[in-house]
């Protein structure tokens, strides 16, 4: 393995929740209807890609674009006070990175990783950092993770993926990486998908030694 490639949400900042709530009340505004499997089909959509679901599946009336700037300007004022970064996770990069080359793939806009990044003074130990807005594809697709693995300099192969939701475990396994799952406890991923990972661990604290570190 020659590098480890984090996601962000659910896995170093405990905001699924927080996009779900916000999502909804966006949609509920601006007269949308939020269905049952919603929440789930989002997990991993890059920002385009949630936006027009929110407005042509869900019956949001703005356009892809003003319904974005919403959610994200939303998201963004939540985080001034300070990312909702999940117990021990800054640490658990510090350690990794002191043994591997390690990055983010997200589906976060880059504002919001970059707003993670530097309120946990990780910016200079994190020198890839992607968004799935940079790249062809939200996840499922491994779009993010081949880019950060390019960016890297390493091949998918021989990196490493963390993960909570879905799919995102989908996105990293279809990039061929060695997948650790972290199950989201509010989303819980589907257990088909979860008996293909490498290793699963039920607290982010726990990958360290999950890695052999």
């Amino acid at each position: 393995m020659d590098a480890v490639i984090f996601d962000l949400d659910g896995v170093l900042v405990d905001s699924e929740k927080m996009w779900d709530e916000v999502r909804r009340d966006v949609v509920a505004e601006h007269g949308g209807t939020w269905l049952p499997e919603s929440t789930r089909k989002q997990q991993g959509m890059s920002t385009p890609e949630w936006a027009s679901y929110l407005v042509n599946t869900l019956g949001a009336q703005l356009t892809p674009d003003e319904i974005a700037q919403v959610v994200v300007s939303r998201m963004a004022e939540r985080y001034e006070a300070g990312p909702p970064v999940i117990d021990g996770a800054p640490d658990v990069v510090r350690t990794v990175s002191r043994r591997y080359p390690v990055a983010i793939a997200s589906s976060s806009p880059p504002a919001l990783i970059q707003a993670f990044l530097h309120a946990c003074d990780l910016t200079s130990l994190v020198p890839v950092a992607v968004s799935s807005e940079e790249v062809g594809a939200g996840k499922p697709a491994p779009d993010v993770y081949l880019r950060a693995a390019t960016l890297l300099n390493v091949p998918a192969g021989r990196s490493a993926a963390v993960e909570d939701s879905t799919n995102g475990l989908r996105a990293a396994l279809a990039a061929e990486m060695a997948v650790y799952a972290v199950p989201n406890p509010h989303f819980p991923p589907d257990p088909d998908v979860l008996a293909q990972t490498t290793a699963v661990v039920r607290d982010i604290n726990e990958l360290p030694a999950a890695l052999g570190l």
